[in-house]
Parts: structure tokens; C-alpha cells; sequence
């Protein structure tokens, strides 16, 4: 198997992929901590997110937006709206359908959540200058690409 420290890397080093997977699972931690100690959770900050930019303002625009689907968005909008977060209202003519709107605590809410990623966002830039984060930012999109290609199957 050659010396490699870890199958599939090259000079030693931990397989891209590996290593991505672990950053990205680390961070994720972080990032849910972060935003449970300002009172949030990252379902309730993409919601809130969604609802403030005003992509999303039916709970079927939220749920394409977010990607939670059915009850598990449900559950967390009921959430939301028992904390004072969020109205929801059925749209006049589309019984099926509901409008969903911040309230003023959900705007006080996404301001602390919003000021909770901007300073992740900045723990995480820490050390790593403009140059590197926009090298990063191409490797990412390279790997993104590389990942849409289709790989032909081994015989």
C-alpha cells in the first residue's frame, strides 16, 4: 500500500474528501453551539434568514428554500410561532397554503442570530488573508464542479 499515513492521499496527506468531510462536520458543531447560545437553532436561522430577505413567504416557498420538508418544517414553525417568532396565516383562495411572517421578536431574534454568524463567519476567516480565502473559495468551487461531473463506473 505504499507509505502513505492515510489510503488514498498522496504524500502522506489525508484524502481531500476525508479531510473536507471532517473540517465541514467540525464546523457545523461550532456553528450549531454558536447559535444555540444566542437563543437559536439553524433551522430557526434559515427560516428567519429566508422570511427576512423575502425570498420565501409561504411556508411552500420557506420549505424550497431551506430544504425541510413536510412535518419536520411544520414542527418547526409551530416552534417558532408558540415563541412569538413567526405568524402563519392561510392565504385567502389556497386553504392548503400559509403565509408566514416575522414578528418583532423574530426580527430581535434574527438580529442576534445575524450578528452570531457574522462573527462565526469571522472566527473562521482568523488568520487567513483575503488572498487565501478567495483561493479557497476557487478549490471549493473546483471540488463542487468536480463533484456535478459524471464518473464513469469501474469494471
Amino acid at each position: 500500500m505504499g507509505t502513505d499515513a492515510h489510503p488514498g492521499g498522496r504524500n502522506g496527506a489525508q484524502p481531500i474528501g476525508l479531510h473536507l468531510n471532517a473540517v465541514a462536520r467540525q464546523a457545523s458543531r461550532a456553528f450549531d453551539d454558536a447559535l444555540a447560545q444566542a437563543g437559536g437553532t439553524r433551522p430557526i436561522w434559515l427560516a428567519l434568514l429566508a422570511l427576512k430577505s423575502g425570498s420565501a413567504t409561504s411556508q411552500q416557498q420557506l420549505a424550497d428554500q431551506i430544504g425541510i420538508r413536510g412535518a419536520t418544517l411544520t414542527h418547526h414553525l409551530a416552534a417558532m410561532e408558540e415563541r412569538g417568532l413567526v405568524t402563519r396565516q392561510r392565504e385567502p383562495g389556497d386553504r392548503r397554503n400559509q403565509v408566514v411572517r416575522l414578528t418583532p421578536r423574530g426580527e430581535d431574534l434574527f438580529d442576534r442570530l445575524r450578528t452570531t454568524a457574522q462573527a462565526f463567519d469571522a472566527r473562521l476567516r482568523n488568520g487567513i488573508t483575503q488572498e487565501q480565502a478567495r483561493t479557497f473559495d476557487a478549490v471549493l468551487s473546483q471540488i463542487a464542479a468536480n463533484l456535478e461531473q459524471r464518473v464513469p463506473p469501474r469494471s
